[in-house]
Order: C-alpha cells, then sequence, then structure tokens
C-alpha cells in the first residue's frame, strides 16, 4: 500500500473549491516527497520512506490494545489511536482518518464485521484488518464474505503480518 503524506487530509477541503487546482507538495530538501496533487489524484501520492503507516486499533481489550500498539510501532507503523467499541471505532475513522484499521471482531455493541461493512461503503476507506482471540474457523463463511483485508489471530499479530495483508 502506497504510504500517505500526513498534509494530504488538510489540503483535500480547500482543493474541492478550485476543481482545476493543482498543488506542489513537499519541500525543495526533500525532493522524493515532492508530488503533484489534484483533486482527482489525493488518496496515496507520497512514497516517501519516512512517512510511516498510520493504524487504529480496535478492542474492548486495554491491555491488548496497550500491547498491540507497542509491538505495531516498534515494527514502523504509527498507531494514531485507540478505541473500545464499534461506534467509537466509526467516529474515530472519520476523525483520524487512519490508512489501516485493526478491527476485533468480538466487540460490545457493534461487532467488528459491521463496523468494516459501515467502513466499506465510505469514500476512500482504510484497510480494515481483522483480528480475534477465536481462530479463523470459528467465523466461517461470514469471515471470508467481510469487506477486509484478512484476518490476523490475536496471538499471531505482528508488524510483518500486519504489512503482508495491506500490501
Amino acid at each position: 500500500m502506497a504510504k500517505r503524506c500526513r498534509r494530504l487530509p488538510r489540503l483535500r477541503g480547500r482543493l474541492r473549491a478550485w476543481p482545476d487546482a493543482a498543488v506542489w507538495i513537499g519541500s525543495v530538501d526533500r525532493p522524493r516527497s515532492v508530488r503533484l496533487a489534484t483533486v482527482f489524484g489525493l488518496e496515496r501520492l507520497c512514497d516517501d520512506a519516512s512517512v510511516r503507516p498510520t493504524v487504529l486499533i480496535v478492542d474492548d481489550h486495554e491491555a491488548f490494545r496497550s500491547s498491540a500498539r507497542a509491538l505495531l510501532e516498534a515494527d514502523g507503523f504509527e498507531v494514531v489511536g485507540e478505541s473500545g467499541d464499534g461506534g467509537d471505532a466509526l467516529d474515530a475513522v472519520a476523525a483520524l482518518r487512519p490508512q489501516v484499521v485493526l478491527l476485533d471482531i468480538q466487540l460490545p455493541g457493534i461487532d467488528g464485521f459491521a463496523v468494516a461493512a459501515k467502513l466499506a461503503e465510505g469514500i476512500d476507506p482504510p484497510a480494515v484488518v481483522l483480528i480475534s482471540s477465536r481462530d479463523a474457523a470459528a467465523y466461517g463463511r461470514r469471515l471470508r464474505d467481510t469487506p477486509s483485508r484478512g484476518f490476523i489471530p490475536k496471538s499471531e499479530l505482528s508488524g510483518k503480518a500486519l504489512a503482508a495483508l495491506i500490501d
């Protein structure tokens, strides 16, 4: 998955006012990050290696969120937020615009499958990776039919496993 420059979401609203506008993103001292952005091409323009993939962790167990944060940050991801239930996750995605949502299936209120479906309906949805303490076989067809990049058992979560599903 291509990496996004942190400045792109802020530019998006300004460019809608001028449909034919183009903006140079980057600076003279970082020529690799300079990209031409247009209204129709803002999604994934920056391939600067210094931009880390952003992640929102959604799980109802605070201890797991803390462990997952430490693990993913050590493996080069930027955790931009955490959420404890499905409703809060939808609000957090709208506010934070992460590239990846690490989403527990068993959540209070709205479950992970419903959250993944709602996220997939949006414009430029994040990559959703489902997680659970249960095995994939426990979810069967429902897991195969969900709009996600894949599934990782919590016991096997690593930056490498997550990167394999989102690249």
